[in-house]
């Protein structure tokens, strides 16, 4: 039986969340996905969903447009390909296999965890999270979580340090540890945010581990997962973006194809709303990049619809009063969008499922039009409204804004 979840949880296979175009089911996947598999999960949301799949900023799939009846089918058709799935507290660990640059093994840490944190039978907020970062090549500092394990070279060889609430510059860090302590360090963790109650969060420990000895927070100088990354072997993995975050099953199913041509036998989503795809060879790599950049999908970190969050919007979401992605895809082609970061969200209406923080500049559907908001998100009363057909003006508004360049 399949139960809704309400908006604030996370959305699952079980408890798939409803959205305005049918309900969504997040998967977050715990290992390289073999492309067979990959592409029977497209497959299996263009036939049971509408077909919309997306990557995360957490690194997490999304497919869409399910029914009741169809989200059923949709689990039987996962349950048969070979896609390891987390089902329980989402243990995020390095996105890139055979990482030369890597401290530790991230993913074997993460997996003995998954499987102590299952052991103890802890019942926890559904928000619950934490990352395992071995110090590779890709960081992931972005990501928040309630507890975050970062390893660090020392003279006595790896360590972690150990952090609680927050992404790689907003976590309190708590202690340096031995990796042989982790488990049992974030165990004992997790049973005293459980101790604080169903809805407990490791904000609400912060405060009793004030006097612990601290590492120091440290800004990463590793890349993200976007563009072409060394494996062992002479081997690559390379990134690629899914425009605002959304792609359609058949054109993955094509990128799939054409880099399993191209040699690769896996593909990983990351953070960022990448897609790894791996191993590949040099001349591989540049040919899946340039298959890549054909079907639509983003090669370059440079690229201003990274810049841009939107949601499918009209007429693709019941909700939507405004075409989202129409609009964004018009303001990344004429709109100068240097730097990093959302500097601009465009959402179908007040929800705004695509970007929940606030933006430099957010266009948000409503029934006067597109509403206007400042340095705020699309729950923010608009400062005033344009017609969504005066595209000019509403590019106009957002070239002069000084915060998108930053």
């Amino acid at each position: 039986m399949t139960t809704v979840h309400v908006r604030g949880a996370c959305p699952s296979l079980p408890a798939p969340m409803a959205t305005g175009d049918g309900l969504l089911v997040r998967l977050v996947v715990n290992a390289p996905i073999p492309f067979d598999a990959f592409i029977g999960l497209c497959a299996a949301a263009r036939t049971h969903g509408n077909g919309t799949m997306e990557v995360s900023a957490r690194g997490s799939l999304q497919v869409r447009g399910f029914t009741p009846l169809s989200t059923p089918r949709i689990a039987t058709a996962l349950a048969a390909l070979d896609i390891e799935i987390n089902d329980g507290v989402p243990v995020l660990a390095d996105p890139l296999p055979d990482d030369p640059a890597s401290l530790i093994d991230a993913n074997g840490v993460a997996a003995q965890l998954r499987a102590a944190i299952i052991e103890a039978g802890l019942t926890l907020a559904s928000k619950v999270s934490v990352v395992v970062d071995g110090g590779g090549s890709v960081d992931l500092d972005a990501i928040a979580a309630d507890i975050r394990l970062r390893a660090i070279m020392s003279d006595a060889g790896p360590k972690f340090e150990l952090a609680l609430a927050g992404d790689a510059v907003t976590a309190t860090p708590i202690a340096v540890i031995e990796i042989e302590d982790a488990i049992g360090e974030v165990l004992a963790l997790l049973n005293a945010i459980a101790a604080q109650g169903a809805d407990a969060r490791a904000s609400d420990l912060v405060t009793s581990h004030s006097g612990r000895p601290r590492a120091r927070p440290r800004q990463s100088q590793r890349a993200r997962p976007m563009g072409r990354h060394p494996l062992k072997e002479d081997a690559f993995a390379l990134g690629l973006g899914l425009a605002f975050g959304h792609a359609d099953a058949d054109a993955l199913i094509a990128l799939a194809r054409i880099a399993k041509e191209n040699g690769a036998s896996w593909v990983r989503p990351a953070p960022d709303r990448v897609l790894l795809f791996g191993p590949l060879g040099a001349g591989g790599a540049v040919a899946t990049r340039v298959a890549a950049e054909r079907l639509d999908f983003i090669t370059e970190a440079s690229d201003p619809r990274r810049r841009i969050a939107a949601c499918p919007g009209a007429p693709f979401c019941a909700h939507g009063l405004i075409a989202a992605r129409t609009l964004a895809a018009e303001i990344a082609r004429h709109v100068s969008l240097s730097g990093d970061g959302i500097a601009v969200h465009v959402s179908g209406c007040a929800k705004g499922c695509a970007h929940p923080r606030l933006a430099p500049f957010t266009i948000v559907g409503a029934e006067q039009g597109c509403g206007i908001v400042h340095d705020g998100s699309a729950r923010d009363e608009p400062t005033d409204y344009a017609d969504p057909a005066d595209l000019a003006a509403l590019l106009d508004r957002i070239s002069t804004r000084d915060a998108v360049h930053a």
